[in-house]
């Protein structure tokens, strides 16, 4: 046999040369699961309802406006990003409530709930890359090593993009006894990254699985898949449900508004608390991701269409990852949750709080904002649909 004869298949020597952050892509049982799933067709995964994943629009003029000098100023903080300083001790005890959340900035939350902790799309990482080198940094620091975190039931994974699925942080979490739930496919870049196939729960929509006595339900979302330079969109993304004997939550993972999430909220809900996706949007992808109204409109379909529970906002705040300014998620969703009398969780990363408590109201992000445009507020009194407001409201002014 010859040094040539006895080389791997080139697709095999490709495989080996990706930088591990890249995952790997789904193959054997776990692709033919896939195949027959019933959101999968085409040889893809299909969206509840149509979606553009890529931008729309001239690039030339998306480029333009994301890398405007002044532009760019105002997606980061004036100053340092402010973190909450006692997280490790506020965990200490158990939540008086039994349901307690933990916002540890982007899309990753602990969550406590009836005895069990579950962590949602942690990202310790520096950056949201898979480049150590390269990528959008993070603009205030986590508020707690990993290690500090504790045990943990479950972690849940919404989707594969790098801001969700962090490849340092699973593997640290791969030597703890944590068990995995993901959307169908993932578990291909874990079980690359260390995680066992049997600490692992892979799920397609409206699948159900119980760990630790609690039960998570994979449910539909709408948005996309990938990490490589070859979208296959071979892994599903989800939402998710997280059900215990006394409360019930939700986390939106990433998504665009579509009605199915009253068809999840008249299945699972009414819910104690929801995570709701609300930045990171634009115009040029309108259908991937939810602006702050949207994601009110959201909340309130999970909720039987009226205002109930507690919304915490996720997704803004720690990558620069749109056009829009930083903080503008954190006051649209402030001035939406006026809006309609919905109780809003405003948390400074690290700031744990109980949903049947008192929510942290503070605009804490005002004192390190550029000033932030209000293009709608209802006026003082008035029971009609809000009024446009041309004037720019500076930051710590109201």
């Amino acid at each position: 046999m010859t040094g040539a004869d006895s080389l791997p298949p080139l697709r095999t020597r490709l495989r080996m040369l990706r930088p591990a952050a890249f995952g790997a892509d789904p193959d054997g049982d776990r692709m033919e699961r896939i195949r027959r799933s019933p959101n999968f067709a085409d040889g893809v995964f299909q969206n509840p309802m149509g979606a553009r994943s890529r931008p729309s629009g001239s690039m030339l003029e998306f480029a333009k406006v994301f890398f405007r000098k002044e532009e760019r100023a105002r997606r980061t903080p004036t100053g340092t990003a402010p973190v909450h300083a006692t997280t490790l001790a506020d965990l200490a005890a158990p939540p008086a409530t039994g349901l307690r959340l933990t916002w540890m900035g982007h899309s990753s939350v602990l969550a406590e709930i009836d005895g069990r902790r579950v962590l949602f799309d942690p990202v310790w990482g520096e950056r949201c890359s898979p480049f150590a080198f390269a990528g959008p940094k993070r603009l205030h620091p986590v508020p707690l090593p990993l290690a500090a975190l504790g045990p943990v039931d479950a972690v849940v994974i919404s989707h594969d993009h790098y801001d969700h699925l962090d490849l340092p942080t699973i593997r640290s979490l791969a030597g703890t006894d944590t068990v995995f739930a993901v959307p169908l496919g993932v578990g291909a870049h874990l079980e690359r990254w260390g995680v066992s196939a049997d600490r692992m729960r892979e799920l397609d929509w409206n699948e159900t699985t119980h760990i630790a006595g609690i039960g998570l339900t994979a449910t539909p979302a709408r948005h996309f898949c990938g990490r490589g330079l070859r979208n296959q969109q071979h892994t599903l993304w989800a939402s998710w449900v997280v059900a215990g004997p006394e409360h019930r939550i939700y986390h939106s993972g990433d998504t665009g508004y579509f009605p199915g999430f009253k068809d999840i909220g008249a299945e699972h809900g009414p819910f104690d608390a929801t995570m709701i996706q609300i930045g990171a949007y634009s115009e040029y992808w309108p259908d991937i991701h939810m602006t702050p109204a949207e994601g009110m409109r959201a909340h309130l379909d999970l909720q039987g269409g009226k205002p109930l529970g507690a919304m915490l906002p996720i997704h803004w705040g720690t990558f620069n990852l749109a056009p829009h300014p930083w903080a503008e998620p954190g006051e649209w969703t402030k001035d939406a949750a006026a809006e309609v009398g919905q109780a809003v969780a405003l948390p400074r990363p690290g700031e744990p709080f109980e949903p049947a408590g008192m929510l942290p109201a503070d605009p804490w992000w005002r004192a390190v904002s550029a000033p932030i445009a209000h293009p709608w507020r209802r006026s003082k009194g008035a029971d009609t649909a809000p009024v446009h407001q041309e004037e720019v409201d500076l930051a710590g002014e109201r």
